[in-house]
């Protein structure tokens, strides 16, 4: 029996696929912390050991995601762009865009139809394009992120951000709490903020249907509500949309091509 192996190693959390031909992936993921490589053993080894697993059982691991430049176990490496479209691709074949809200940047990736990239687009360095816009503001109103999403949909008159730098809306978030200014709207402002830039980067890429979303943000059903609004569509979310990259790497580390 072959085992295969992806591991994500994002900035946020460390994720890890085992998969084998004709049977269901096995999923981990743990905080990344400060040491990438530290943080890519404890996961696969925990993973492994979830699994009844062994390093000997497996047959080739693919690494993947920011901290991949840390990690020397691995059979090989690939950008976490060709990743996402891989897992992405295995559990909706018909989709042809593809948006990655992870914890450092957002991607818009246009995939043909075996799944691989054929243009993509990533937003600034700046957070405020990404999923940590979303923590640094739950944090901001001392709420759990994972609640951000249900709360914000009760918003009546979401804020409307005046700037597009994560470190200045941290401020302009602090200014609205002592305004008295209720959460959800807050979070709702933030949310259509980074929708907009979503937004922008499939403008550069082109849309083109099915259109799915992955990555931590799409945990956030409020951002991904406020997306469909500004596209005008209707997103899929896989189950698990954090570990599409770590599957899509277990996938070619199983069938390279």
């Amino acid at each position: 029996m072959l085992w295969f192996a992806g591991i994500d190693i994002g900035s946020v959390n460390t994720k890890v696929a085992l998969f084998r031909d004709g049977g269901p992936p096995h999923f981990h993921m743990i905080q990344s912390g400060a040491n990438y490589r530290a943080a890519a053993e404890k996961a696969l080894d925990e993973a492994l050991g979830k699994a009844g697993l062994s390093r000997n059982d497996i047959v080739a691991i693919m690494a993947t995601g920011s901290g991949t430049p840390r990690v020397d176990f691995g059979t090989d490496q690939l950008s976490d762009i060709s990743c996402s479209a891989r897992g992405v691709h295995s559990f909706f074949p018909g989709v042809r865009t593809v948006i990655d809200v992870g914890g450092q940047a957002s991607r818009a990736i246009r995939v043909n139809d075996e799944g691989k990239v054929i243009n993509f687009a990533v937003s600034e360095r700046c957070a405020a394009g990404s999923g940590r816009f979303l923590q640094i503001i739950a944090r901001v109103l001392q709420i759990d992120i994972k609640d951000a999403g249900t709360l914000s949909l009760k918003s009546s008159n979401p804020v409307i951000y005046t700037t597009g730098c994560a470190v200045f809306g941290e401020s302009e978030a602090i200014s609205r709490v002592a305004e008295g200014t209720p959460k959800e709207d807050i979070l709702a402002g933030v949310q259509n903020a980074i929708a907009s830039k979503i937004a922008n980067l499939i403008d550069r890429v082109g849309m083109e249907k099915d259109c799915a979303m992955v990555g931590g943000g799409a945990l956030d059903i409020g951002l991904v509500k406020r997306t469909e609004e500004r596209l005008g569509i209707t997103l899929l979310v896989p189950e698990n949309p954090q570990l599409m990259a770590a599957f899509g790497a277990a996938l070619y580390a199983s069938h390279p091509q």
